[in-house]
């Protein structure tokens, strides 16, 4: 799963689709996924990410991950 190349993505959660021209904020955990998206890192890694660094057991991520992915496919902001 890949983040579009054209989002624009500033540090602070500040979403942009030029395609579209719509923009978002992200929280703190969004940006975080975003980021490790774009870099490269796989589904797993980032869960495993989110797993060591927040108090967050693996059930609930893998409900929340879930949740998100349907978000960013519905902003169109993955790739096909």
């Amino acid at each position: 799963m890949n983040i579009k190349k054209n989002i624009a993505m500033s540090e602070n959660g500040f979403i942009f689709n030029p395609a579209t021209g719509d923009s978002f904020s992200a929280n703190r955990m969004a940006s975080f996924i975003l980021a490790a998206l774009r870099s490269g890192k796989s589904e797993a890694e980032i869960k495993t990410d989110i797993i060591e660094n927040y108090e967050v057991n693996p059930e609930q991520v893998n409900r929340d991950w879930d949740d998100y992915v349907i978000q960013l496919r519905a902003a169109n902001l993955l790739e096909a």
